[in-house]
């Protein structure tokens, strides 16, 4: 089976008893090893990573937002914030789902493969879901396409029967709504 007709990881929490999706953003000095060290931790006791992103926030200050995207029992995602925190160079932990008002974003590229009726019907959706065409020839299209992981999981799904041949996404971007810093 081609690896791109497997599920979306965003999606996997589906049949795991008592499995939550969690979106947690880490606040920490950008320096060698804090990522390997935060990895470390999720792998070390078993946990999936469904989504890392990671990227400086603070130049002066030298900090970086992780945002990780898991699954997991209520107690399992407690233990991970908890464990999170007491790595050194760790300055916040926030699990942005338990703070309801969190925005997910992602970005993803989807190539479609496609001629006649399946290009028209490829294009017909990307302008449905305001993907954007960044790239075309005369047998396939690059799609642009940002939003929440559910948006980005039902045009993928919606392109697969038009000719899919290739994915790549972002990762979840997360920030918490409202006036106060997560």
């Amino acid at each position: 089976m081609n690896a791109i007709a497997a599920l979306s990881p965003y999606s996997s929490s589906a049949g795991k008893a008592n499995s939550e999706r969690h979106t947690l953003s880490v606040l920490v000095d950008n320096e060698p090893g804090v990522l390997a060290r935060v990895v470390g931790l999720f792998s070390g006791r078993g946990y999936n990573i469904e989504s890392l992103t990671v990227a400086e926030i603070a130049h002066v200050e030298r900090w970086s937002r992780i945002t990780i995207v898991t699954t997991g029992s209520p107690a399992a995602i407690e233990q991970i914030g908890h464990q999170l925190e007491r790595i050194v160079p760790i300055h916040k932990v926030v699990d942005l789902t338990l703070e309801g008002r969190a925005i997910e974003r992602e970005l993803a590229m989807i190539k479609v493969r496609g001629k006649g009726e399946n290009r028209v019907e490829a294009l017909r959706l990307a302008e449905a879901f305001k993907a954007k065409v960044i790239d075309a020839t005369l047998e396939s299209f690059v799609f642009e396409i940002t939003g929440s992981p559910k948006k980005i999981d039902d045009f993928v799904e919606l392109m697969r029967p038009l000719g899919l041949v290739e994915l790549s996404r972002t990762g979840v971007a997360a920030i918490v709504r409202g006036p106060d810093a997560s």
